[in-house]
């Protein structure tokens, strides 16, 4: 081991927790997971509840949602070392493996929004198929399964189907993403993760980091396009951003403080853990800089009646910051507890590589194959409505 290694060490820690085993990509996994089931919500939020003023919105986040879901199992495939080995969990699945279950979820929500993204679009699909000629339009033509016909009969079969599939699709995107959370809450061997709340932390997490998610994208979008951003399907998502935010955050401090008011044994070991080694992830970037003041800045954009653009500044700075404090509560669950020995009397340090296989710069080209995807989608058929304010251009 060399010198440098040891000297991260501190107090006793075992020799096989010296290192850790669950990087960059372990933790990038469950936040892209998180996008997925945070945009799919969105999208049923207009198409099953109704929200009208989610509507110029609803389309981009059904798309985005399945570009996610397409990279979502990317960085375990990346962290593992005989990749090629991820489908025997689905040749072979287990009635009791917890990653049998996440193929066959996966499998059934990869099919459900693949259906679904097509009866949503496939109006747009046919008049493509119909101005196109030569190659590209026999793809579009295939891509409407050679059923050309739009009418007002189609259309309403459309709007059934999609409506019954979103709302078939919510439990399924809950199952998806939290199962990650049960995944860490039932490892009993450590207390960073062993709680029943983990799960529901998760979930809560993600749809926050979904809606923010398209939030920024939204405002970029719309600077690129030149064009005024819908204020009021802004002001919903901020608002259902801001609910589900406040959720979220008071559960991770209930988790935290139950278990500091119970005083375990374990309790000792956490304290230093979350004082010392995750102090500035966790309590200030986390809590005081990414959970604190987008609370502050949402709540004001609420409760006071402000100018547009003062809203629109409030609303872009609290997506930005939430986006980063769920990816701060990814690195902290993931890392954080792989930096505790079982032993609870020693930590270790971790420092992610640059240029390793699992290194930053792998994990940000991972996390923008997604967007570009979105780029190609809007190029084949517009993610916007025809009648929002982003819909007089493409993307």
């Amino acid at each position: 081991m060399h010198v440098e290694a040891i000297s991260e060490l501190m107090g006793f820690v075992f020799p096989n927790e010296q290192h850790v085993t669950w990087t960059v990509m372990i933790v990038l996994y469950p936040y892209i997971t998180g996008l997925v089931a945070g945009a799919f919500i969105v999208s049923s939020l207009y198409h099953l509840f109704g929200q009208e003023t989610l509507k110029p919105v609803a389309r981009f986040a059904l798309v985005s949602s399945f570009a996610f879901l397409l990279f979502a199992t990317l960085p375990l495939l990346l962290h593992l070392g005989l990749p090629m080995r991820a489908f025997n969990i689905m040749i072979t699945p287990s009635s009791t493996s917890a990653m049998a279950g996440f193929g066959i979820v996966y499998l059934t929500y990869m099919a459900l929004v693949v259906v679904e993204v097509w009866f949503s679009m496939r109006e747009e699909i046919v008049n493509r198929a119909l101005a196109e000629k030569g190659f590209l339009g026999f793809i579009f033509k295939a891509l409407a399964l050679f059923d050309l016909r739009v009418d007002d009969r189609t259309r309403a079969l459309d709007h059934r189907v999609v409506k019954f599939l979103a709302g078939l699709g919510i439990p399924i995107a809950c199952f998806l993403h939290g199962y990650v959370g049960f995944l860490f809450g039932s490892i009993k061997a450590n207390p960073w993760w062993s709680t029943p709340l983990m799960f529901i932390i998760f979930l809560l997490s993600a749809i926050v980091s979904g809606i923010a998610v398209l939030i920024l994208l939204f405002y970029v979008i719309s600077w690129l396009r030149r064009v005024e951003v819908d204020g009021p399907c802004v002001q919903t998502m901020a608002n259902y951003l801001w609910g589900f935010m406040i959720i979220d955050v008071a559960l991770e401090l209930m988790q935290v403080l139950s278990i500091a008011y119970q005083q375990m044994a374990e309790w000792e070991a956490l304290s230093v853990l979350i004082h010392d080694k995750l102090f500035w992830s966790h309590v200030v970037l986390q809590l005081l800089i990414c959970s604190l003041i987008p609370f502050l800045l949402l709540g004001l954009n609420s409760l006071v009646r402000l100018g547009q653009r003062t809203r629109n500044v409030l609303i872009f700075s609290s997506s930005v910051l939430l986006l980063i404090q769920v990816l701060a509560m990814r690195w902290n669950v993931v890392i954080g507890g792989q930096l505790m020995s079982k032993s609870f009397r020693g930590y270790t340090s971790y420092m992610p590589g640059m240029w390793d296989r699992e290194g930053l710069l792998v994990a940000a080209i991972v996390f923008t194959v997604p967007f570009l995807l979105l780029r190609f989608f809007d190029f084949l058929v517009p993610l916007f409505p025809s009648d929002s304010a982003i819909g007089k251009g493409r993307l």
